[in-house]
């Protein structure tokens, strides 16, 4: 690889968990559990943790900015992000104005990664319509870059509000901004409006062989290099379990993962995981599942095929239990992430 620097962060869609018994929790329950969980991963020295939007019965977190804050109160090192924010169905007047308070609150440990919505329940919930999916992406995007730039706004677009000479508040110091990375899902339109808009990437790699991914590598280096864009980093987040016993990791993995990929499914009209698909992909696909040198091997592997310097592993997914959650927090951090580290040369944190 050619850069030097990685870093390595966790993501959450807030799954509903699982006490240790078994015992679904509750909403409520899962949320302070996120919380704690977020807490546990800065002592740990995990550089990032992004909570994901959803609007679903299965996912506790609909506000990530507000559980981000309760973060940003009671940790002190670990950025705190979104997977994503869904800009095209909100109002980027009010994404900045939320995302400026936290920044104050975070003290600029805030990371806003804004994406389309590969989820799409947001739209009808507050009155969009999908058939402008594309282009309400396009001037939310235009209008929160003009807001990242600071002072009065003059702006008129077709699904956004009329502004003339507005200041929005809170206002960002002096030289600081919210730092913005853009969500892509395999979308070659999204990688070349990352390089334009000048963007970090990072890549939903949730299926499938991740070095399938390289055309858009090598399209967003052709991109900055012809647009005369600086070249920033490139990272992706996939699901993972990280167990001291691979065969326990892989019987979690098979329970939580597929069940939620199977609910997903009936919307999206997937036909039900088989074994054998769920095997092909931790051996040669996407999931991350498996012991701490197994994880870290190919997390390796695939960040140096693809150029990659970052790395987020989603977890939690399916819910699990508890102790589940935490030993692969613990593991991601203690084990993981120094051998990758130490296989990719020893780099040091972003």
């Amino acid at each position: 690889m050619n850069k030097t620097t990685y870093q390595f962060g966790l993501n959450t869609f807030g799954d509903l968990a699982f006490k240790d018994d078994g015992t679904p929790m509750t909403g409520a329950e899962s949320l302070r559990q996120v919380v704690a969980e977020g807490q546990l991963a800065d002592r740990l020295g995990i550089d990032l943790i992004a909570l994901g939007e959803h609007h679903r019965s299965e996912f506790a977190i609909s506000s990530p900015e507000i559980v981000l804050g309760a973060l940003a109160a009671t940790t002190r090192h670990i950025k705190l992000g979104t997977a994503v924010t869904v800009l095209s169905s909100d109002d980027p007047v009010r994404v900045f104005e939320r995302f400026s308070t936290l920044h104050a609150l975070a003290n600029g440990r805030e990371e806003i990664m804004l994406g389309r919505g590969s989820f799409t329940e947001s739209f009808p919930l507050y009155g969009y319509d999908l058939e402008n999916y594309n282009e309400l992406f396009e001037e939310k995007i235009e209008l929160w870059e003009k807001l990242l730039a600071g002072g009065a706004i003059d702006w008129e677009g077709k699904f956004t509000q009329k502004l003339t000479d507005t200041t929005v508040y809170p206002k960002l110091p002096a030289g600081e901004t919210i730092a913005t990375t853009l969500a892509v899902g395999g979308s070659p339109e999204s990688i070349i409006r990352a390089a334009y808009y000048e963007l970090p990437v990072v890549i939903a790699i949730i299926g499938g062989e991740p070095v399938r991914f390289r055309p858009y590598v090598d399209l967003y280096h052709k991109a900055v290099k012809q647009m005369n864009k600086p070249e920033l980093p490139l990272g992706m987040h996939a699901h993972g379990i990280i167990l001291d016993d691979e065969d326990e990791a892989k019987k979690v993995g098979w329970q939580y993962i597929k069940a939620e990929m199977d609910r997903i499914g009936i919307d999206r009209g997937w036909a039900p995981m088989t074994r054998d698909r769920f095997e092909f992909e931790i051996d040669k696909g996407s999931y991350y599942v498996g012991t701490p040198e197994q994880v870290a091997q190919k997390i390796a592997k695939n960040m140096n095929a693809l150029d990659m310097q970052r790395f987020d592993l989603v977890y939690g997914t399916g819910g699990q239990l508890l102790h589940q959650r935490t030993a692969t927090i613990r593991n991601y951090a203690q084990k993981v992430i120094p051998r990758v580290k130490e296989l990719l040369g020893g780099a040091a944190n972003a």
